[in-house]
């Protein structure tokens, strides 16, 4: 596959088809961690770098969709949807919430490993930019959700949190109105344009040292935010 070994995290519920997939990762080349529920699954993300997540999303604590979500809010590792759920709504709810691919149950061992090679491929050119992000004097580290000044931890509330964390996934990226309200607030939310000046607002003063000059969250304009770190 590549010089370099990939790290795979395989998050399913099922022990015989985790096993059956790591099994054949292993024998491809890969480092294949095991995870049997959401919340393991994050925190083995969280404890080093990996550089794909295959995901079932029929799991005991945590709906795949949230697991996706979760995930998103501060990397950029490729997911690979691994599901006996066949129909075309849970193929674009997945793929719209930030999963790279979907592979159905059952499933050929040959067309898995090739879609692991596709998404490490497209990984490896990429770069994975990591959970931890610093700006001015802040320090934001999203796989603890944990932002702070020094060694003072600044509250953000949820909404305040996840623009935050869309912002930095996109640094130095023009962010567009509509953009930034689907991503925070869902699609169908149009009508919260107010509400995002509102949050950029509040994310200035709490993280600009002016929240009247702001060196961070930035204007565009007529057309949204960008962020600059």
């Amino acid at each position: 596959m590549n010089e370099t070994i990939a790290r795979v995290i395989v998050v399913e519920d099922e022990p015989q088809i985790r096993r059956f997939v790591c099994d054949s990762l292993r024998r491809e080349g890969c480092a294949a961690l095991e995870a049997a529920t959401a919340r393991q699954g994050l925190d083995e993300l969280a404890r080093g770098k990996a550089d794909l997540v295959i995901l079932d999303l029929g799991l005991p604590d945590m709906n795949g969709i949230e697991f996706i979500r979760d995930m998103r809010s501060w990397s950029t590792v490729p997911i690979l949807i691994l599901s006996a759920r066949s129909a075309e709504r849970d193929k674009i709810a997945a793929l719209d919430t930030g999963a790279d691919d979907y592979l159905c149950k059952p499933f050929g061992v040959g067309e898995l490993l090739a879609r692991v090679r596709a998404l490490l491929r497209r990984h490896w050119q990429a770069g994975e930019a990591g959970p931890l992000h610093r700006f001015g004097d802040v320090e934001v580290d999203l796989s603890r959700r944990i932002v702070s000044r020094g060694s003072v931890e600044i509250h953000l509330t949820q909404i305040e949190y996840r623009l935050l964390a869309v912002m930095l996934a996109n640094s130095g990226k023009v962010l567009t109105h509509r953009y930034l309200i689907r991503e925070v607030w869902g699609p169908g939310h149009s009508e919260q344009g107010h509400y995002l000046r509102i949050y950029v607002g509040r994310l200035r003063q709490k993280l600009e040292m002016d929240p009247t000059q702001p060196q961070h969250i930035l204007t565009e304009t007529g057309v949204g935010y960008r962020f600059q770190s």
